[in-house]
């Protein structure tokens, strides 16, 4: 159970990653370095590399087919982030396919 929420922690923190990757992105730069090297994108990257660490991590007790089920909890958050962060709009298809993702998850979790 430790090392599921392990993992489970780590795909949330690469979705907090890309929101601020995106937020970077929505900046202007005076050069192409700054656009790069910049305290955002780089604690963004380096945030993708901790995640990193804690998937190998959490796959020591972890099976490997549980990989893609955690996995595809990150359109939950990234959905949750665009609509909170970012203003976006929750539409009947994106709705639509999130529903079928949460019900695939519960699917494979319950061994319906």
């Amino acid at each position: 159970m430790l090392y599921a929420a392990i993992y489970l922690t780590g795909v949330f923190i690469a979705a907090v990653s890309q929101v601020m990757l995106k937020k970077a992105a929505q900046k202007s730069y005076g050069s192409i370095v700054q656009e790069y090297l910049n305290p955002l994108v780089i604690c963004a990257y380096a945030l993708f590399f901790l995640t990193t660490l804690m998937t190998i991590y959490a796959y020591k007790e972890v099976p490997l087919s549980l990989g893609p089920i955690f996995e595809a909890t990150s359109y939950i958050y990234v959905t949750a982030f665009g609509v909170l962060v970012f203003k976006e709009k929750m539409g009947k298809k994106k709705a639509l396919a999130l529903a079928l993702i949460v019900l695939g998850i519960v699917v494979y979790a319950t061994g319906v």
